[in-house]
């Protein structure tokens, strides 16, 4: 029997379009499948949004659950270029004033001058170590000290640096004590003079217990370069002074090796950096709670949007959105909405509920913030602030700690959250399987269909080929007998 090039050919009927309305009539419970699993999907799709928007809650709760958060406090000052201060959470508030009469600095100290940077000068050890210069004389003019003592930072260990042929010129001498992380920066000035390569040692650190001691174990040239102790021998040029800063605080004397002072007030670091006064203010920080709160409220007001948008319902259209009658988005905004309403334990003179710091329910559901009331709520009673919503450890009380530990149960196993993304995945997953199964079965009938129109296209193909025949002949019988 021949074959058929296109279906319909041989029989002279549309059998394609004919086949593919019967593919589309089969394929029908698979559109229905798609459509129930691209309802899903954004079902699945909404969850995650509203588990979003409920991440951002939390997380606003959690930070307002801790009740260290509410203690902490910040300092000012009213002359930031003499003093400004950072507080910590023990720092005691009240008002300070500060007096800078000197500012802690490095020593620094300079060698006798070279001819070249680059000329082999002696080898040996040089060690250098820290401490304090005390009593005898100074003299600023040739920066020597006359009848001084040196009394060794016993905290500090001296770095012996190695010179030799391979370092022992003016630049060499600079790198290797650079390299040796001695607690000194080396550097080399040039004076200008007839000899005007100078080695410029700098202490790392400021204070009086950084000033510096040159030992040198080796040739008299190296020592006559480096060797120097200010209780005895120097062969150094003081060009700068190690000392402390020196200020008051509401009177009392404070001394530091640095210009960052620590706890001269409780909990406070206050940096000096000029002379001068200033006075240093150190408050509860009212500002960062009220951003809190307010960050919490438009935390709220955001998932109240969220869920409206979810269970929106176009008149014009007819169309719903993804969570439209949802009772789980439902109960997880009463059980919100309960929690912010119910008032919190306390006496009788303790604030209760979210009213009495400004933080009320509108008509339309959202939250709003009566800012003037909230900061005067933050300036009388910070502690009362503080237990709406954030109690003592152990506790369950306060607004942030229930919303917290609320979200935590929606989205734990067994919560509704949990419980209803599960269900809808695994939904979603059945669906997949059937939309599967169906469209094999839906490909084994098309191909059964194709296989039968094309044995009636051979057929009819046959048939009509045929009568062509059958007809030829009897015209020609006809025609012989003629």
């Amino acid at each position: 029997m021949a074959s058929i090039s296109s279906l319909g050919v041989g029989s002279n009927l549309d059998l394609s379009t004919l086949l593919s309305q019967l593919e589309t009539a089969e394929s029908q419970p698979l559109v229905l499948l798609q459509q129930r699993q691209i309802s899903y999907t954004s079902k699945l799709s909404a969850y995650g949004t509203l588990k979003s928007a409920l991440g951002t809650l939390q997380s606003a709760a959690k930070k307002l659950s801790d009740p260290a958060f509410f203690q902490g406090v910040k300092a000012t000052s009213s002359a930031a270029e003499v003093v400004s201060a950072s507080a910590g959470a023990s720092a005691a508030a009240g008002s300070y004033a500060v007096s800078v009469t000197q500012l802690a600095q490095a020593q620094s100290v300079v060698s006798a001058g070279q001819a070249s940077a680059k000329t082999a000068i002696g080898s040996g050890t040089v060690t250098i170590d820290f401490g304090t210069i005390a009593g005898g004389s100074y003299d600023a003019a040739s920066g020597k000290y006359t009848g001084a003592s040196f009394t060794p930072d016993a905290s500090r260990t001296a770095t012996p640096i190695t010179i030799d042929a391979g370092n022992n010129t003016l630049e060499g001498i600079r790198d290797a004590i650079n390299g040796a992380k001695a607690g000194v920066t080396a550097s080399i000035v040039n004076d200008g003079s007839g000899t005007p390569h100078r080695l410029v040692l700098t202490s790392t650190e400021t204070g009086k217990i950084s000033s510096m001691r040159v030992s040198v174990a080796g040739d008299a040239a190296l020592q006559s370069l480096l060797g120097n102790d200010p209780a005895g021998t120097q062969n150094l040029q003081q060009t700068v002074a190690a000392q402390n800063a020196e200020l008051t605080v509401n009177g009392l004397a404070i001394t530091s090796a640095s210009n960052s002072v620590k706890d001269a007030i409780q909990g406070t670091t206050l940096t000096v950096q000029k002379i001068g006064t200033g006075n240093v203010a150190i408050q509860r920080d009212g500002a960062s709670v009220e951003a809190a709160i307010n960050d919490f409220v438009k935390a709220y007001n955001g998932l109240l949007s969220t869920a409206n948008a979810l269970t929106s319902y176009n008149q014009d259209t007819k169309t719903g959105a993804a969570l439209v009658g949802d009772s789980t988005l439902r109960n997880l905004q009463t059980r919100i909405r309960g929690v912010l309403t119910s008032p919190q334990d306390g006496s009788a003179d303790q604030m209760k509920v979210l009213s009495e710091i400004g933080v009320a329910f509108q008509k339309d559901g959202t939250l709003a913030v009566d800012s003037t009331k909230l900061k005067a709520a933050l300036d009388k009673d910070m502690d009362g602030v503080s237990r709406l919503f954030a109690s003592a450890t152990g506790s369950s009380a306060g607004y942030g700690k229930q919303l917290d530990a609320m979200v935590d149960g929606f989205s734990a196993t067994g919560g509704a959250l949990k419980v209803a993304t599960d269900g809808v995945t695994a939904s979603i997953k059945e669906l997949d399987e059937q939309y599967s199964d169906m469209e094999l079965r839906v490909q084994a009938k098309m191909e059964r269909y194709r296989a039968q129109f094309t044995q009636l296209d051979l057929l009819v193909n046959s048939m009509t080929n045929t009568a062509s025949y059958l007809t030829q002949q009897f015209a020609n019988m006809s025609n012989s007998s003629k």
